[in-house]
């Protein structure tokens, strides 16, 4: 973080925050390793500010997650109640995303880096070079003065090692590891967050895993990989239904890869679709097309449909790209 645009971004945050004693902190559904660590590090910085933080999320974060520091004190809810000075939004296009009820009635503070942005706030900081929304809140809470505690080292870390899938995919930059070595210097044990974000599921999310990639289905030459999920699938393996975060990526362990899709039916009748990519293969355009977002290497989006029209229309079009990358190179 170095523009001028950013520098007076943060100026306007920090003034508007240090004005302010009560506040909200939300961010989007089924939350990842950098929703859940922006949140809880910005909200520790809050509290050594002497100010009241609730932090309130639709959706439980993934069970290994309860391990690290303060994530057991997020309230899920379907609806934000109170009176607070400001809403802090972590990571989401506009204010429907975070699928909480009563956020429009508080002054709200926009931190996003995912493109795509509404700039919906009272306040907005965009920024898409972030490999994470961790580096902004990391930026954020410098410039706010408060010195990184290991509760708030230990979060930070966690949203850049999960938002790059363990440093495979981008932006990536110094900054990153700039973040990630402070981090460390201040307490952030990096071989235990990474053991316990990763290797701390149930049996029931390995035998998905295993059940996933059984029955994976190849296209375009078998550079795609589509995974197929539903309620069914999950009760068969034992599996949480908040245990999915990560396995979209299980694909790329072949090298011949290039795409993976996780196709997963929900119980209201939409169709959830996750997209990932290596290199240049760019499949935040897919998930535009649907309504969706995200990034060149890692999008999604959600839509009432008929999963088998849903499944092959992405199919196509992830094929369509992947051939027309394959030609160029």
């Amino acid at each position: 973080m170095s523009s001028t645009s950013d520098m007076d971004a943060l100026r306007r945050l920090s003034e508007a925050i240090l004005q302010r004693s009560r506040f909200l902190i939300t961010s989007h559904p089924r939350p990842d390793g950098d929703s859940i660590g922006s949140q809880v590090a910005m909200a520790a910085a809050l509290r050594e500010l002497g100010k009241t933080v609730r932090i309130v999320n639709r959706d439980p974060a993934p069970p290994s997650y309860f391990d690290f520091p303060g994530v057991s004190a997020i309230e899920i809810a379907p609806q934000a109640d109170g009176d607070y000075d400001a809403l802090i939004v972590m990571e989401c296009g506009d204010l429907a995303r975070p699928g909480v009820a009563g956020l429009e009635r508080y002054f709200t503070i926009n931190i996003d880096h995912h493109p795509g942005n509404t700039a919906y706030g009272d306040l907005n900081w965009f920024d898409d070079s972030a490999a994470a929304c961790g580096e902004m809140v990391a930026d954020l809470i410098d410039v706010l003065d408060v010195p990184w505690s290991v509760e708030i080292a230990t979060h930070l870390y966690l949203t850049v090692l999960t938002d790059t899938g363990s440093f495979r995919h981008g932006p990536i930059s110094a900054r990153t590891f700039e973040l990630c070595r402070r981090a460390v210097d201040f307490g952030a044990r990096a071989v235990s967050v990474a053991q316990t974000a990763f290797d701390s599921n149930s049996l029931g999310k390995l035998k998905l895993i295993g059940a996933l990639l059984g029955r994976m289905e190849l296209a375009a030459d078998g550079r795609l990989a589509i995974l197929d999920l539903d309620d069914r699938l999950l009760q068969e393996t034992g599996a949480d239904a908040h245990e999915t975060d990560g396995i979209i990526n299980m694909p790329f362990m072949a090298s011949d890869i290039r795409a993976s899709a996780l196709v997963r039916t929900e119980r209201d009748g939409q169709v959830r679709v996750s997209l990932r990519s290596k290199g240049d293969l760019d499949v935040r355009t897919i998930a535009n097309a649907f309504g969706g977002d995200g990034h060149r290497n890692a999008a999604g989006f959600t839509v009432k449909g008929d999963t088998a029209t849903v499944r092959r229309q992405v199919v196509d079009r992830l094929t369509d790209v992947v051939a027309s990358l394959s030609r160029q190179s």
